[in-house]
């Protein structure tokens, strides 16, 4: 275990998730951001000053100057996968932006490098840390609205996506479906488990992109309930609540502004969350991953959840580009063993 001083944390990326972070780290005491890379060396400083810490132009530079613990990756997915298993062979845990890759063979590489080092590496999906998610859990995993019928997600928004990496296929691996879609699948999996089988249906694109702009996507759990998520970047559906749970006994909804639940006999509905807040989130992630590393707490999310997310959002674009219903086929994953030298360094991280 590693000792309880504050983690020395990398990022690379310095875009607009980058910021959130930034804030994140400066609400929390248990880690602190001391470098950020970033082949935009003026945006990299721009965070880094804002934090006192260093900035580089590249990963390499950053961890071979900075005494680090960890790194945050939030570069596109197209570079995740080289950029983890480098820092996975330099024995830095890392906590990689979704969507973790763009196919679910370069996330197992992802994933076997880390095991073979060591370290620890997550998929970072910030409404798994959300208050009011984790309480809406706790509601329906207590039994209190019955058994669950209909999962319904909502991410939709106008957002111009002509400039931006996300609508570059080659760079980021498909458009809104991958972009939001894995937040909605780690959501759906996280309230109700594995996901059988899905179809997706696109509709109009109105911003004229290479990829698509607006889906959506119906999904059945291998328990049977049913799920409708809507995606776009070129619509807002202005709906309050992102997220609602139909059960055989009440309703739970997660909102923006507020979350609330009620059962089928009630009169009135019952509050139980302010909404949505993005830096208590990030900071929760953050927080869980450090204290995963320090060996008290456990990930909240599991290599089994990411590779199954990348392996659900792969299938959605099977059915995408199929226009049928397609079976999720979740490949077992076990860690390869240790190399030596990877044990002797694991070894030194224990207090």
């Amino acid at each position: 275990m590693i000792a309880s001083a504050s983690l020395r944390f990398g990022m690379v990326g310095a875009g607009g998730i980058a910021q959130a972070y930034a804030q994140a780290f400066r609400d929390t005491e248990i880690a602190q951001l001391v470098a950020i890379a970033d082949v935009r060396t003026e945006a990299a400083e721009a965070i880094a000053q804002s934090l006192e810490a260093k900035a580089y132009s590249s990963h390499e530079e950053m961890v071979e100057a900075e005494d680090l613990d960890a790194v945050v990756v939030c570069t596109p997915p197209v570079t995740h996968p080289d950029i983890c298993v480098d820092l996975a062979s330099r024995g830095l845990h890392i906590l990689c932006e979704k969507p973790l890759a763009m196919d679910s063979a370069s996330a197992r590489r992802m994933y076997d490098a880390a095991a073979q080092h060591g370290v620890k590496l997550t998929m970072a999906t910030k409404f798994r840390y959300a208050a009011d998610v984790i309480r809406a859990k706790s509601i329906v995993s207590s039994g209190i609205l019955g058994d669950v019928i209909l999962f319904e997600n909502c991410f939709t928004g106008h957002v111009d996506m002509s400039q931006r990496w996300n609508s570059n296929p080659a760079v980021s691996g498909g458009g809104v479906l991958i972009d939001n879609g894995t937040h909605s699948v780690d959501i759906i999996r996280y309230f109700l488990g594995p996901v059988a089988e899905v179809q997706v249906v696109e509709g109009r694109r109105v911003q004229k992109l290479d990829v698509e702009d607006t889906v959506r996507m119906f999904v059945r759990t291998q328990e049977g309930v049913m799920g409708s998520i809507d995606l776009s970047w070129s619509m807002n559906k202005e709906q309050p609540y992102y997220l609602s749970i139909y059960g055989s006994h009440g309703t739970v909804l997660v909102g923006w502004r507020d979350s609330k639940y009620r059962r089928s006999n009630d009169t009135d509905w019952v509050q139980f969350g302010e909404g949505y807040n993005k830096f208590q989130a990030f900071r929760g992630q953050i927080e869980n991953f450090t204290r995963a590393i320090r060996g008290e707490d456990k990930l909240l999310v599991s290599p089994q959840d990411a590779l199954a997310s990348v392996e659900v959002i792969e299938t959605a674009y099977n059915s995408l580009h199929n226009s049928v219903w397609q079976p999720v086929i979740h490949k077992e994953w076990k860690p390869a063993p240790m190399d030596a030298e990877s044990l002797v360094a694991a070894a030194g991280q224990v207090s």
